[in-house]
């Protein structure tokens, strides 16, 4: 999708996160792009080792992958100044300043204390459903802990991406008053509805190979549903560290799956267009990571794919059960592989479902729609909340 901005006069936010930009985070890279009213400066700690690639280059503390760049990014973490970075920043001019989770925005607080300018915070999943001792296991954690309560006061609002979100903000303590539920939206451009040629026997999975998304879940449902269905194969598109023992087990089990690895979105949605399902079964972690919402279920039901997943954290806000797909109880093998075969086998209830789930994407989850949301949120915070930053 293309979008121009209004004029050259086009003010600036600048889109932080520590880690710029990992690969699974395509909705921060196309929301940023969406933007209009604002032009987006991407600024963060480090380059990501696998990263995607920004519309302009990146501002960041360090450039390099060397023993001096590691340095540099953890004496930031520590407290340390990064003056040329901010100087940097400062020549740019931007208005305000747009973190993406909440421990990128505990290390964005010194930059709009220099800049003097507001700090805005999405909160996406991890980083208010995971336990604090998790966050004590590495630099950014702790970081985040020594300067949460800072956050909560100077923060001028925390964009939730799904009530789930909100509440469980709520519950962590952050202020009721400054958390706004906000969904990111998915460019129905590139996922549009699509009436093409199904493989009515595929089963596609998007997502990182990690506890919270539940791939493993997936896979003895699988077992399961190859009774019912022989031909049933499944794709699996993304990487993570559980990867070598998710090949172990189709291996062991001779599961009719197939890894593709991490793949840019262009090759995602051909493979979601082209699939009779999307199954990705998030749980909750042992260490309490939660799915805030899933994109990927937007994306997947844009083109016309129902989802089959399980009832957990905020999947319910974008999969509707028994109108857009089919919502097991979470972890729950057995149940999920009988929601599989139903879709799989019913061919009337996966047109009404695919049907639906187009529309009620369109309504609910378009990227410019949400994004003009999202402006008017910044002139929000420019208009009311703008001498609060220089508190900071």
């Amino acid at each position: 999708m293309s979008f121009s901005r209004s004029s050259s006069n086009t003010r600036k936010v600048v889109i932080f996160r520590n880690e710029l930009l990992p690969t699974s985070e395509t909705f921060i890279e196309a929301q940023a792009r969406a933007l209009v009213e604002f032009e987006p400066i991407f600024a963060g700690v480090h380059a990501a080792q696998k990263s995607l690639t920004l519309p302009t280059p990146p501002v960041l503390i360090d450039s390099t992958s060397d023993l001096v760049g590691k340095l540099r990014r953890h004496l930031y973490w520590r407290g340390s100044m990064a003056s040329n970075f901010y100087s940097k920043l400062r020549k740019m001019d931007p208005s305000l300043l747009h973190a993406h989770f909440a421990l990128d925005g505990a290390a964005a607080l010194p930059i709009a204390k220099y800049l003097k300018i507001p700090l805005i915070v999405s909160l996406h999943g991890y980083d208010v459903t995971s336990c604090d001792s998790s966050f004590r296991k590495f630099e950014e954690g702790r970081l985040y802990l020594r300067q949460r309560e800072r956050l909560w006061e100077h923060a001028s609002v925390f964009l939730c991406i799904s009530e789930f979100i909100r509440e469980r903000a709520i519950q962590k303590g952050f202020p009721r008053s400054k958390l706004r539920v906000h969904y990111t939206g998915i460019d129905l451009s590139l996922f549009a509805a699509n009436s093409g040629e199904r493989q009515r026997d595929l089963i596609v999975f998007v997502g990182r190979l990690v506890e919270k998304k539940g791939c493993e879940r997936l896979l003895e449902s699988l077992a399961l549903v190859r009774k019912g269905c022989p031909a049933v194969r499944l794709i699996v598109i993304g990487t993570g560290p559980l990867e070598t023992e998710l090949r172990d087990k189709v291996a062991m089990e001779h599961l009719p799956c197939t890894f593709l690895g991490a793949q840019p979105q262009q090759v995602v949605r051909e493979h979601l267009v082209r699939a009779r399902l999307l199954c990705v079964p998030s749980l909750t972690a042992s260490n309490g990571d939660s799915e805030g919402l899933g994109m990927v279920f937007a994306e997947a039901q844009a083109v016309g794919t129902p989802v089959v997943s399980f009832l957990h954290g905020g999947i319910h806000e974008v999969v509707l059960h028994g109108r857009t797909g089919l919502l097991a109880n979470e972890g729950n093998s057995i149940e999920l592989a009988k929601n599989l075969l139903l879709l799989l086998g019913e061919d009337d209830r996966w047109c009404r479902y695919s049907e639906q789930g187009a529309r009620w994407v369109r309504e609910a989850f378009d990227l410019r729609k949400q994004t003009e949301q999202l402006e008017r949120i910044y002139q929000e915070v420019l208009n009311g909340k703008a001498a609060e930053a220089l508190l900071v």
